[in-house]
């Protein structure tokens, strides 16, 4: 599948958003995905999830995403390649809560884990599951989304993590503080469309 497809189906989805959106890092930007919409049609989930399939190692025994927003994702890419699907999620409220398995979820050692996102901006969230992983003793085969927002080719270079996506999007984002929208008159307060208590929806 071509990158110009991937975006067709988040505009048939209505899951790519224009306006002024505050992103979880506290960035603000122009742009947002709002992969909920798009993961909303099984179809279309189903259709990125093959298509991501044909891109990754197929010697994973396990895949796991960070809840929410990867929860269903995790689940598709797991169901494409005939593999269980875990998520990890947050031990208490807030972002500054570490990550976790819970539900029974166990990862056995030396199992190989691909670690998916729906849209990867900084890759902290990712991070954290890698984390995870390594902690229980799995072994990360990689890291995988849908769109790469980022900037860079491979954003877990550092990591000596292998880094795999559908399309890349250069979408602009500022610090609140130098924020051209906050600037103008006419762009309106930054909504965040995200699922975290207190988001603000767009209209």
């Amino acid at each position: 599948m071509k990158q110009e497809q991937v975006l067709d189906v988040f505009k048939q989805s209505s899951a790519m958003l224009e306006g002024h959106f505050l992103l979880s890092s506290g960035r603000h930007s122009d742009r947002y995905f709002q992969c909920a919409l798009l993961l909303a049609h099984p179809k279309l989930s189903e259709q990125l999830a093959r298509a991501l399939a044909t891109k990754l190692p197929q010697n994973v025994d396990l895949v796991i995403g960070p809840a929410l927003g990867a929860v269903t994702w995790a689940y598709e890419v797991g169901r494409a390649l005939g593999k269980r699907a875990y998520f990890t999620e947050r031990a208490g409220a807030g972002k500054e809560s570490p990550m976790e398995l819970r539900r029974g979820f166990k990862i056995q050692p030396g199992e190989r884990v691909l670690i998916v996102e729906d849209v990867l901006t900084t890759g902290g969230s990712a991070r954290e599951v890698l984390a995870v992983v390594k902690a229980q003793g799995g072994v990360p085969v990689g890291i995988a989304s849908i769109v790469n927002r980022s900037g860079q080719k491979n954003p877990f270079e550092a990591d000596g993590i292998a880094y795999t996506c559908l399309a890349e999007v250069k979408v602009e984002s500022w610090e609140a503080s130098g924020c051209p929208l906050c600037a103008s008159k006419t762009a309106g307060p930054a909504i965040k469309p995200g699922s975290r208590p207190g988001a603000s929806q767009p209209a």
